[in-house]
């Protein structure tokens, strides 16, 4: 059935037509309605599955059908999110889905000035999508009065706690009035995420549609195993030649590797460039917004870019290094096979990851699959260690060429670098 059954108003209506939206996804089947009926709900979800839209339209038909004075510097309604990247990704969406609305939104986050914030709020502006960190400045400054929130949002709290927000969104929660609605979207509802639903909403509806132990069903997942640095590259080397690949995000651990493998890419003829952590927000839009065009299709990040990056067309995803935490598998994997598509996700793991993909396999219940590659198979600790003394009087006469130099060979990743 369409959205007409959840009895939207009009202009929403018009707004999900226009933007494509025929049919509700199974978590909007599960918020919205709830939601339009102001219960506080905690969802959970895989990413690509219409969360966003899942508490975009309750919070506009409220807004649509509660309207009331307002002062300049007193929005009526908050999103919060973990990045730069997903707030205005969100205050995208909020304006699509609301344009026929009358509805302003602006985001609030930080690496950028803080003047056309501040003139933004000085506006009557309807929704705000904040970082926490940057919000509460505004808040330490008296550019922003909280008073008139009647829905509070936090969406990937799971990400925010994470990032160590958990004080943050604590004190924002509480400079909100007591009455408001409170939604709260995370890949899982466990844990601490669980405990602060229970603390920050009220008598809230719990929506699990997936669990850690939920498989992406439209992404392949692969395993590659490595013997050392240089089978790795020539891993990744053979992957990327592989006709079926068409745009492709490529995660390492650090921002310098991040940026070492883009320019060695590059250099042997792939259009690549990198995103991570400490490059400029203009920059980083520049990155996104080329390679929605298609060139370059190779990008190279860090976890920057494992949540909150929606991008269509992302055929593959290689983790060239496993990430830290196991949950963020989940979230790189989920770049790829997106709102129906199939995917492939492909990992290359050395024997320093091991440990990590035991953690990965722990937390997913379930064994991903092993392949190999005709000619570049692992072989045996004992054929490793009779190559390794047949080669130690080459190696040490003559620098082998690879792709990607700069890459420490001891400890299987780029410089140690924080993302």
């Amino acid at each position: 059935m369409s959205f007409e059954k959840f009895h939207l108003a009009s202009p929403i209506l018009h707004g999900l037509e226009a933007c494509g939206f025929a049919l509700p996804t199974d978590i909007q089947n599960s918020v919205i309605p709830p939601a339009t009926e102001g219960r506080d709900v905690a969802a959970s979800a895989h990413t690509g599955t219409g969360k966003t839209a899942a508490f975009v339209v309750p919070l506009l038909q409220r807004l649509a059908t509660t309207r009331q004075n307002q002062k300049s510097g007193c929005p009526r309604a908050l999103i919060l999110t973990p990045t730069r990247e997903l707030a205005q990704q969100v205050t995208e969406q909020v304006r699509l889905l609301g344009r026929f609305c009358r509805v302003d939104a602006g985001a609030i986050v930080g690496g950028e000035p803080y003047g056309p914030q501040i003139r933004m709020l000085r506006r009557n502006i309807d929704i705000i999508v904040a970082t926490p960190g940057r919000l509460i400045d505004h808040m330490e400054r008296k550019n922003i009065d909280l008073s008139g929130i009647g829905v509070l949002v936090l969406d990937e709290a799971d990400r925010m706690l994470d990032m160590g927000f958990l004080d943050a969104v604590t004190e924002i929660a509480s400079a909100i009035p007591a009455d408001r609605q409170s939604l709260l979207f995370s890949a899982t509802l466990e844990g601490k995420v669980e405990l602060v639903a229970r603390r920050i909403l009220r008598d809230p509806l719990f929506v699990q549609l997936t669990t850690n132990h939920d498989t992406h069903s439209s992404i392949t997942q692969k395993v590659f195993h490595a013997d050392s640095f240089m089978h790795k590259n020539s891993l990744l080397t053979h992957l990327l030649q592989n006709a079926d690949i068409e745009k492709v995000i490529i995660f390492t651990s650090t921002k310098r590797g991040a940026e070492k493998l883009a320019k060695n890419l590059t250099e042997i003829g792939h259009s690549s460039a990198s995103l991570h952590g400490d490059m400029g927000q203009n920059a980083r839009k520049r990155t996104v917004d080329a390679l929605r065009r298609g060139n370059p299709r190779f990008m190279v990040a860090t976890d920057v870019a494992a949540r909150g990056l929606d991008i269509d067309g992302i055929s593959h995803v290689i983790n060239f290094d496993l990430p830290m935490v196991a949950e963020d598998y989940i979230h790189r994997i989920g770049r790829t096979g997106r709102a129906g598509a199939k995917g492939v996700a492909i990992s290359l793991v050395g024997p320093e990851d091991r440990h990590k993909l035991a953690s990965i396999e722990r937390m997913t219940g379930q064994k991903i699959r092993r392949e190999t590659i005709p000619g570049l198979g692992p072989q045996s600790r004992k054929t490793l260690c009779e190559r390794t003394r047949q080669n130690d009087g080459l190696n040490s006469r003559k620098k082998s060429k690879n792709i990607f130099a700069g890459y420490s060979k001891t400890a299987n990743s780029f410089d140690s670098v924080t993302r």
